[in-house]
């Protein structure tokens, strides 16, 4: 067993968004027609360094049915033309947007990029109609810089959590 922490974080106004500026040759698109192949593509690729595995096992029909949600939209990062990571934004009720998932695929990493990438998506979910607040999870299995960018850009820490989880292997 490992002892993993989980730091939910938040951000209630535009304002607090400390933003770091896109490198040369970084660029972001939302994804206007859903497909949800993309989606699982995308967590595979970015979440396999980082243990996501809640999905793994999910069924093409499982798959559509979060992915093509009406309240999920994605955009995928690239740089030099290439896909470098992605994210998604989930509406939940009472203006809340989660970010769901996001990160960069493993040849992406340490380029200086998830900064502007967090940056874009706190700006997508505020551009959102009726948000009122902008949240977050990540843990202690996650990018060793994950929390300092969420904080770096401006959400903070609402709560937080510690448990066992079973270890991660063959």
């Amino acid at each position: 067993m490992a002892e993993v922490t989980t730091y939910y974080l938040e951000m209630t106004s535009p304002s607090e968004l400390r933003p770091k500026d896109a490198p040369e040759g970084f660029r972001i698109e939302e994804c206007l027609v859903k497909q949800f192949e993309l989606n699982r593509s995308m967590y595979r690729l970015v979440g396999g360094p980082w243990r996501w595995v809640d999905k793994l096992a999910w069924t093409d029909d499982e798959w559509r049915s979060f992915a093509e949600a009406d309240n999920l939209r994605t955009w995928v990062a690239y740089y030099q033309d290439a896909p470098a990571g992605y994210y998604e934004l989930q509406k939940q009720d009472g203006g809340n947007i989660e970010i769901a998932y996001l990160g960069l695929a493993p040849a992406f990493t340490g380029r200086g990029l998830g900064g502007h990438l967090l940056t874009h998506a706190i700006r997508s979910a505020w551009e959102w109609e009726g948000t009122r607040r902008v949240w977050v999870h990540t843990c202690t299995l996650d990018h060793p810089g994950a929390l300092a960018n969420y904080e770096a850009r401006g959400m903070t820490v609402y709560r937080k959590t510690v448990e066992e989880k079973p270890e991660a292997g063959g």
